[in-house]
Formats: C-alpha cells, sequence, structure tokens
C-alpha cells in the first residue's frame, strides 16, 4: 500500500478510526511511517501521539484497545481508514466515541422504522395506527401476524411475480419487527445471535 507521509512537514497522515462492525466512527488520529509499521505487527491501532511526542498504541494506559482489523488509504494517499474492533471506550472521556456517540448498530431505513415501531407501542392508545393496534391486541395476534406473512411469502417464492414477492417479504420483515418489540428485543439481538453463530462456524473450518 503506498501511503504519502511526505506531502505534511510532519510526516503525519490523520487517520480515521472506524469500528468494523457497526461501521460508526470512533476517533481520529494520526499516524507517520513508524506508527503505520507498529500498527501492522501488533495488529492494535498506533498512532504518534503530538502531545506525548512518542508512539502511542491506543489502550495501552486502560486496556481498551483497537484490534486492527483492515487498513485503507484514500485517492490522493494521505489519510487513513483504519477499521478496527473496539475493546472498550475508544474516547479518553469514557465515551463509545470521540463525538459522545453510542456506539451502536445501524440498519439505516430498518433503524428508522424500528423507532417509529417502539413510538407506537409506547402510544398503544393511538386509534388511527395499525401498529399501536397490534400492540393492543397483544402477543398472540402479532405472532398470529407473522405466521400468516411466512405462508404468503412461501406462496409467493413459487410464483414468478417478483414484485409480490418482495411485497410480502417486506409485510414480513415487517411484523418480526414489530414481534421482536412485543418480546422485548431488537433487530440488534437477532444480529448478535448471528455473529456468535458465524464466529463458531468459523472456528470450526
Amino acid at each position: 500500500m503506498e501511503i504519502n507521509f511526505d506531502k505534511y512537514p510532519n510526516g503525519l497522515v490523520p487517520a480515521i478510526v472506524q469500528d468494523a462492525m457497526t461501521k460508526n466512527v470512533l476517533m481520529l488520529g494520526f499516524m507517520n511511517k513508524e506508527a503505520y509499521t507498529k500498527t501492522l505487527e501488533l495488529e492494535k491501532v498506533t498512532f504518534f501521539s503530538r502531545s506525548k511526542g512518542r508512539l502511542w498504541t491506543k489502550g495501552e494506559e486502560t486496556g481498551n484497545f483497537l484490534d486492527l482489523v483492515s487498513v485503507k488509504v484514500d485517492c490522493d494517499k494521505d489519510t487513513l481508514l483504519i477499521q478496527a474492533n473496539p475493546q472498550g471506550p475508544a474516547c479518553h472521556l469514557g465515551t463509545a466515541t470521540c463525538w459522545g456517540e453510542k456506539n451502536n448498530a445501524n440498519f439505516g431505513f430498518l433503524s428508522y422504522l424500528e423507532q417509529v415501531i417502539s413510538d407506537r407501542k409506547d402510544n398503544k392508545e393511538l386509534e388511527a395506527s395499525y401498529v399501536a393496534s397490534l400492540f393492543r391486541k397483544g402477543i398472540n395476534k402479532i405472532a398470529q401476524k407473522v405466521g400468516e406473512e411466512a405462508v404468503e411469502v412461501v406462496i409467493e417464492a413459487k410464483d414468478d411475480n417478483d414484485l409480490n414477492f418482495l411485497n410480502e417479504s417486506a409485510d414480513l420483515l415487517f411484523h418480526l419487527m414489530v414481534l421482536l418489540q412485543a418480546k422485548g428485543f431488537r433487530i440488534q439481538d437477532v444480529e448478535k445471535t448471528l455473529k456468535s453463530r458465524h464466529k463458531f462456524d468459523r472456528d470450526a473450518e
């Protein structure tokens, strides 16, 4: 990998650290050639600390290491994107990121939809809300709807109408998200289960 450490007078390039799983940005540091080499050797993110005036492996005092997953360089070859698995808060203030944000998984529109479902769950008396009506009827009705939608998906899978299949798949996913919240869970909990199975499969290879 070609990195232009000579572009700036101090020989440092910005290194953006991103959680390899959630894709959230955790922090920004600076690397010189020695810090980059040390990062690869240790497989732990190492910066050049401008305040300390030396190489600094993130977590060397706290144990909150950033375990290296990958390194990419941008199109100008002067900025690094580091993907890592954090072993604790990334910020020295104790927060998950240096912007004070939580390092939660984000599933794009599904995360937005999940929040809408949560709001309807907390306001079951909303007469005009279909989701609120499901929560009013209770978990048995919600589970029944998941079963019905699953059958519809199977039926449409045997046909050649892709639009109908996608519509029924969307209905199934939506009602499953409602059921998850009725049971006190979120998509992230399912993700954790899938990740644990993936790890088991890799270890078994």
